[in-house]
């Protein structure tokens, strides 16, 4: 495991663009599994303007989704899959997703591009990663889940009094403690106490970031998040 210590939200976006843009240079094709969520969105701009300055190219890369809510239509505002597109797919020019739909076929969908090259998350407040809610054990596959309060809590701040689902899908544990390197970005005093958890505690399903440990991990943080 790596640990990168960032001053702030910003140095902490321009390290993991840095990450994100070498493993893409390294491998043009790069399948990048993708989170939405305030933590990852400066990461997102710095690589929309390096691709604008022609700085890296993005267009071969597939961006796929980590995870949504149920129960929407294509235009609800809440739509994770139309958040991704708006900060990620567009912004960089990427043409190939993978949409998180049917678990079999999209995971499915995923092994045929040779597995996940790249795993991009965030850190929830309880220790989820995507909505693999506590306990999710590292054999969890790709399935609808029923939102904690914890989530529920945490999300309500992206939609403006707009009331959260409470079920969602996510990429599965198995697909993401596959990828070949795992980057997670953690940044904000409020996750101080839960990063500590997942780097330092018992690796345990009840903090399904835990079992991060396993994988070729890189840690991106701000000072307010550990120090």
């Amino acid at each position: 495991m790596t640990l990168k210590i960032q001053a702030d939200a910003q140095a902490l976006a321009h390290a993991a663009a840095d990450l994100i843009c070498a493993a893409v240079q390294a491998k043009p094709d790069l399948s990048i599994l993708v989170p939405t969520g305030n933590t990852p969105m400066p990461t997102y701009a710095e690589l929309a303007r390096r691709v604008e300055r022609r700085e890296t190219d993005f267009s071969r890369v597939t961006a796929v989704q980590l995870d949504e809510y149920l129960g929407l239509t294509e235009d609800d505002p809440r739509s994770l899959w139309g958040w991704m597109q708006r900060s990620f797919v567009a912004p960089l020019g990427i043409t190939r997703t993978i949409r998180l739909h049917v678990p079999g076929e999209f995971d499915r969908d995923v092994a045929a591009l040779g597995g996940l090259d790249l795993a991009l998350l965030g850190l929830g407040p309880n220790g989820h990663l995507g909505f693999n809610e506590p306990p999710s054990p590292p054999d969890a596959p790709t399935r609808a889940v029923t939102l904690t309060p914890d989530s529920l809590e945490s999300n309500r701040v992206y939609w403006n009094g707009l009331a959260v689902p409470t079920g969602a899908m996510t990429a599965g544990m198995t697909l993401i403690l596959s990828a070949r390197q795992t980057v997670l970005l953690v940044s904000g005093a409020h996750k101080r106490g839960i990063l500590r958890r997942t780097l330092e505690g018992q690796q345990t399903p009840d903090l399904p970031a835990s079992l991060l440990r396993r994988t070729a991990l890189t840690v991106i943080a701000d000072e307010a998040a550990w120090l």
